[in-house]
């Protein structure tokens, strides 16, 4: 699966492409926000990235900017039984808007898939990405619950969001997705 932005471009990681997760995400300033990215970030877990197969239902996707190639990742997860929304962003390319329009045109997708409602959550000491999480619609839970870091090899509050797509999507822009 593949989709176009207004700047970026979505698509499948391929193995060729392991160089670059590593380049993007190798720091631990980015690890440390993500639940499942281990620090430190190797060659081998890249690799491994790029080579995790598809889901269907819970489609992941490098986010690539025309001349200057991988810049981050976004996608959807599963976290306890429901689609979860997850991104990241390569410092160099931070403050730009990319990972709201990565998540953006994932959320479109998730739409066309059928997923009504989306979760998504950040650490209580990353509110650059609940910044993009209210942008995009979503509202807190008021939950706020321990999710362990594999990048901090501990237990860290998660302020938890949630977006009902059938209140907050725009159903015009869906027929983009493919």
């Amino acid at each position: 699966m593949f989709h176009r932005s207004e700047r970026l471009f979505l698509r499948p990681a391929f193995p060729e492409d392991s160089g670059a997760i590593l380049a993007g995400i190798g720091e631990e300033a980015i690890v440390r926000n993500l639940a499942r990215a281990p620090w430190p970030y190797t060659i081998d877990d890249a690799r491994s990235f790029a080579a995790q197969p598809q889901d269907v239902r819970f489609p992941h996707f490098l986010v690539t900017l025309p001349g200057a190639g991988v810049i981050g990742s976004a996608g959807l997860g599963e976290h306890e039984g429901e689609p979860e929304l997850g991104y990241w962003i390569a410092r160099d390319h931070w403050g730009r808007g990319y990972a709201t329009e990565a998540a953006r045109a994932v959320l479109r997708i998730a739409h066309t898939l059928g997923h009504r409602r989306i979760l998504a959550g950040h650490f209580a000491d990353n509110p650059a990405s609940g910044k993009v999480l209210r942008k995009l619609g979503f509202v807190p839970t008021g939950r706020i619950a321990k999710r362990h870091s594999c990048g901090r090899g501990a237990w860290v509050d998660s302020v938890e969001y949630a977006l009902d797509s059938d209140a907050q999507m725009d159903p015009a822009p869906v027929a983009r997705a493919a």
